[in-house]
């Protein structure tokens, strides 16, 4: 369904697995950040009204899932410790195409944010089948379904503003490069992505 061309090693589940606060933590700044770019995307194309209307959700759903991370980590008894840089999205955030229309700088940021939420619901399902903790095991099932969701309505939105081939080609390409980074970067398990 989410048509990553490259699966999180299952080693990542092991390591996530012994660093919860850690997990935890990134979790809760990705949170955090998913609102923040639902807002940025509100601000930045108040000429799109689908991009409002559809969005709009999704804030207070992000900020929704932030509360409910620091829940998790305070019955744990566990610190937010501080953010960190998120190397995955420095990584895929250049290849945002420059130029071109509004509508095309528009789909791309959409595309851009719909990988994100992919590669967030396949770790995600990760956690909800391997994590040893039993409540994380089901506060991550129902959390993954919420990313598909997101993951869905961005790349759906991409293609109801731009031509649907052109779109799904560029995601072909999204897909591949997200791939290639994917295979790059070191294996960690304090991080979601």
């Amino acid at each position: 369904m989410l048509g990553l061309k490259l699966p999180t090693d299952p080693r990542w589940v092991d390591l996530a697995s012994k660093s919860i606060e850690e997990i935890l933590t990134d979790h809760a700044y990705c949170e955090q950040k998913a609102a923040s770019t639902a807002i940025s995307l509100i601000q930045n194309y108040p000429d799109f009204p689908l991009v409002f209307d559809a969005l709009s959700p999704i804030v207070k759903e992000e900020w929704g899932h932030f509360e409910m991370v620091m829940q998790q980590l305070k019955k744990r008894d566990l610190k937010l410790g501080l953010q960190r840089k998120d190397e995955y999205v420095s990584r895929l955030y250049p290849f945002i195409q420059a130029g071109g229309s509004r509508a095309d700088s528009l789909v791309d940021r959409l595309l851009f944010a719909a990988l994100i939420e992919a590669r967030s619901c396949e770790r995600f399902k990760l956690l909800s089948k391997e994590i040893p903790d039993d409540e994380l095991k089901t506060f991550y099932r129902n959390l993954m379904v919420s990313e598909a969701g997101h993951y869905k309505l961005f790349l759906d939105m991409a293609c109801s503003i731009g031509k649907k081939e052109k779109v799904l080609n560029r995601w072909k390409e999204w897909l591949a490069h997200e791939a290639q980074i994917i295979k790059e970067m070191e294996l960690r398990g304090d991080r979601i992505h």
